[in-house]
């Protein structure tokens, strides 16, 4: 998830290489791959990422950058995203029904446990975003933002999203391979309780992702029994150890059913 007690960018999927294509798909490629990489991206890093001409990807950046989606910082010539993007998605957030629907149930459970709980957008597997949460009342918290991108695969989400494509054991090693942890599990293991998801009805993370953390989520799923958002609780591993987190998870998968 992407949560820690300390500054840490999370590991994001790699930008997807395009090429004969339009100019929309083009600034779409562009954004997504500066929202992917985190950090100030030169002219040449950009078009050679993206297979396009440089030419080509300036003038889509220089439209980008008046129309608020795209900064460039004019000592370095290097290019970021700008507060623009965050409009629109701050829109889309606002104009989807499942935030109000959810917030009751994060801070109940908040509440309860005095953790962290977030809602998050399960649908696909690259396409997880946290929608909506309610932040533990003790003193250390651990960072997490409405809006931010959830690393594919990884953490307890990541293992209900490979649980719930169904993914060959080839796929799911291929996958495995490029995931990025702070204590990475042995592939057997992981594969084991990607596994066991439908069984427990819920996934954990024990420090794998971040060290001293331990996540919890629970499918929210549509008539189909397709998952399409989870509920997650973040905690330091001291606080969800044992019993109390067999009772997090209990009381995590109750709520995610009634909201299924």
């Amino acid at each position: 998830m992407p949560a820690s007690s300390s500054t840490k960018t999370a590991a994001q999927p790699p930008a997807r290489r395009i090429r004969e294509v339009p100019a929309v798909s083009r600034a779409l490629a562009i954004l997504r791959l500066l929202a992917a990489r985190g950090e100030p991206l030169t002219l040449k890093a950009i078009a050679d990422e993206l297979e396009l001409v440089t030419s080509t990807c300036l003038h889509i950046l220089r439209v980008l950058v008046d129309e608020g989606m795209v900064k460039v910082e004019p000592s370095t010539k290097r290019y970021s995203l700008d507060v623009g993007v965050l409009a629109l998605a701050r829109s889309v957030v606002e104009a989807n029904p499942f935030p109000a629907r959810v917030q009751a149930a994060l801070d109940r459970l908040s509440e309860a446990w005095n953790v962290t709980t977030i809602g998050v957008k399960a649908s696909g597997l690259d396409d997880l975003v946290v929608l909506a949460l309610a932040r533990s009342r003790g003193p250390f918290q651990l960072y997490v933002e409405v809006g931010s991108r959830v690393p594919p695969l990884t953490s307890a989400t990541g293992r209900l999203v490979a649980a719930y494509a169904a993914l060959s054991d080839a796929e799911l090693a291929r996958r495995f391979k490029g995931l990025v942890w702070e204590n990475a599990p042995d592939f057997e293991a992981w594969k084991k309780e990607v596994r066991a998801v439908e069984r427990k009805g819920y996934a954990i993370d024990r420090g794998n992702y971040i060290s001293g953390v331990t996540v919890i989520a629970a499918p929210i799923v549509d008539a189909q029994r397709r998952l399409t958002h989870a509920l997650v609780a973040l905690a330091v591993t001291d606080q969800l150890s044992g019993s109390r987190a067999q009772a997090v998870a209990a009381d995590l998968i109750r709520e995610a059913q009634a909201l299924s």
